[in-house]
């Protein structure tokens, strides 16, 4: 066993970086580190099997997390893309890959269980580069994921229909499945086989129905009521280790009872995150999940190398090949296909196609359903196993080859005869949400030409409408960042929302362009001192002004006369600042900090009150801080 562990964690260590290193993504190392050591490999691991069943539970985690991202309201503003485009998608792709098989010469059973199964998308791949490429806030990335979370419903409902398949279309000849190829077809069984452990028997018949809507009632009112207190209660206890364990408690909880109901172990992961979406510790379950959830995914794309069968490829690779490109083909415009129906740029569609044209790891579930059924036999089910491998392992190629030779077509360059960019008044804007539209409808009212960049497509097409030059990216590309001029800008805007993507775009531009002046926004003081340690020239915290220009209404609606009201604000948004300044110089004493927190609190109230003129707030201001330099001084001699 521990040759075992061993052997998954050393080709790990070994195989992510060197992918990463040379620009394929970590799930390429991944597949090829279990190719390596799989049955077709060096044969280090034997029973694939076995850890793709426990690994699955990666993808389970993984749903919960996104579903605490989630709350109800904007899942239940999601429904028309959940079930339009989720919907047309599945049915597009069904119809065609049927047809396509059809007409290779498969018995119309076959073809339909084919085409259903291989109709799917990898959950675990698309969802992981999402995460990776910060994607999911965007349109493409919550369009996918709409399609993907309506395909883990809807394959429930294909494995139901498949005995009416074979009645309607009839069986393939019989055959017996060897233990081999009935190991390749139970991948992604283990959701059944944890519903048959479950203590009560399934519900079946009329008592379907309730049992469905007392489960999730039951998950709705005990994740608002009964976990709430519970939470409450073991923050208070301030023990690590109970957090971790009732955050993989909710979830194995919620994938056992979607099991017992015979639906998706992941779509109840996700449904139990929706529920608790709106708690106050959702951060700290991400947290305690986290670490489990990237070690699990991690082993199901090993367990995904390890089941590719080499000798399958090498006996006849021109179909196996042939059918990886057919299928992503037809996915490809299906998806775009879809995407332009309902609206989205051109960007948005084809990055979401791009992101979903892979088979996935339910179309295993299916294959061990319709082998039991007599729709396919072991020779397609192995087949059809290795192109969903080869498909999976594929994408981020493809979404490589797609940043490389396609994005940049969606980004608008300098129309003929467009004067150049003046270099003096140069500024590059990262992100264009509602920061980046406020700072440079400012920068328009005074001529200032502004290059933008985002990733997301519905952005792009509405800038552009408007004669800005826009590019559409990843903002921390150094190749598409010197490709919209940032070596000759005076000064970029870093206005992204996602604070960690908001320090690599600091990073990247410190060091690759340090030419420019950089404006970043900051989520709270934390975040302002770790971008002024990056030496960042200007931080503002986005809502610091906001607060202030409340209180000094407020001071207003009680009384204060206008000049008096702005006076103390002026001064107290000054003494904020040269706050931060002292604080930074002391951030690693603690006890210092704690000192200048409590001295500012007295001074602010002793001095703050009673006020006259601006030029007395400056005169105190410089008082307290020239006692508080003394000290300093006297301190360190």
């Amino acid at each position: 066993m521990l040759f075992f562990a061993l052997t998954l964690l050393v080709t790990a260590s070994v195989f992510v970086p060197l992918a990463k290193l040379i620009g394929l993504g970590p799930i390429i190392g991944y597949i090829t580190a279990g190719t390596l050591i799989g049955p077709s490999g060096l044969k280090l691991i034997a029973d694939p099997q076995t850890v793709l069943h426990f690994s699955e539970f990666g993808v389970v985690m993984m749903l919960f997390l996104i579903g605490l991202e989630l709350r109800p309201s904007e899942l239940w503003r999601m429904r028309g893309r959940l079930l339009g485009l989720g919907g047309l998608q599945v049915a597009l792709s069904l119809v065609l890959i049927t047809a396509a098989l059809k007409a290779l010469g498969l018995p119309m059973s076959t073809a339909i269980a084919l085409g259903m199964a291989l109709a799917l998308s990898s959950t675990a791949v698309a969802l992981q580069i999402m995460q990776d490429k910060n994607l999911l806030q965007t349109h493409s990335g919550q369009s996918g994921f709409s399609v993907l979370l309506f395909q883990d419903v809807i394959v429930i409902a294909m494995i139901a229909a498949l005995p009416f398949i074979a009645k309607f279309f009839g069986t393939v000849p019989s055959h017996e499945l060897t233990p081999a190829v009935e190991a390749v077809a139970s991948h992604g069984g283990g959701d059944h086989a944890a519903a048959d452990s479950f203590v009560l028997p399934r519900p079946t018949g009329i008592w379907y129905g309730p049992a469905v809507i007392g489960v999730f009632a039951m998950m709705i009112i005990g994740g608002r009521l009964f976990l709430r207190p519970v939470f409450r209660m073991i923050a208070r206890a301030n023990v690590r280790e109970t957090f971790t364990a009732i955050a993989l408690a909710l979830v194995i909880a919620a994938s056992l009872l979607m099991g017992w109901l015979g639906l998706s172990a992941a779509l109840g992961a996700f449904l139990g995150g929706v529920v608790l979406a709106d708690s106050e510790y959702r951060h700290q379950l991400e947290r305690d999940i986290e670490p489990f959830k990237a070690l699990l995914l991690g082993l199901f794309f090993m367990s995904v190398g390890m089941s590719l069968d080499l000798m399958v490829i090498a006996e006849d690779p021109a179909t196996i090949l042939l059918g990886v490109l057919a299928l992503m083909l037809i996915k490809l415009t299906v998806l775009y296909a879809v995407g332009k129906v309902f609206g989205m740029a051109s960007s948005s569609a084809l990055l979401m196609a791009v992101l979903l044209c892979q088979a996935g790891e339910f179309g295993f579930v299916l294959f061990q359903f319709a082998s039991v059924e007599g729709l396919m036999s072991p020779e397609t089910i192995t087949q059809a196993s290795a192109i969903i491998a080869i498909s999976m392992a594929m994408t981020p190629l493809l979404l490589i080859g797609y940043n490389v030779f396609v994005a940049h077509r969606f980004s608008s360059p300098p129309r003929t005869g467009e004067p150049p960019v003046d270099e003096r008044e140069a500024v590059l804007i990262l992100g264009f949400g509602r920061v980046g539209q406020v700072a440079h409808r400012l920068l328009h009212t005074q001529d200032i030409p502004a290059t933008l960049i985002d990733h997301d497509g519905d952005h792009i097409e509405f800038v552009r409408q408007f004669g800005n030059r826009v590019f559409y990216g990843d903002a921390t590309d150094i190749d598409l960042l010197r490709l919209a001029g940032a070596e000759h800008a005076k000064v970029i805007i870093i206005s992204l929302d996602d604070d960690i993507q908001i320090l690599r775009a600091a990073q990247v531009c410190k060091q690759h362009f340090p030419q420019a002046k950089l404006v970043t926004r900051a989520r709270n003081r934390n975040h302002m001192f770790e971008l002024m340690a990056l030496g960042v020239d200007y931080v503002e915290r986005e809502t610091v002004r906001a607060a202030l220009a409340m209180g000094r209404e407020t001071l207003r609606f009680l009384g204060y006369d206008k000049d008096r009201s702005d006076r103390l604000m002026d001064a107290f948004l000054r003494y904020d600042f040269q706050m931060i300044e002292e604080t930074w110089q002391h951030r690693g004493d603690m006890s210092k900090l704690i000192e200048i927190a409590a001295n500012s609190r007295d001074f602010l109230r002793r001095t703050l009150g009673d006020l006259e003129s601006s030029e007395e707030v400056e005169e105190v201001l410089e008082e307290q801080l020239e006692r508080e330099k003394r000290e300093h001084d006297d301190g360190s001699a």
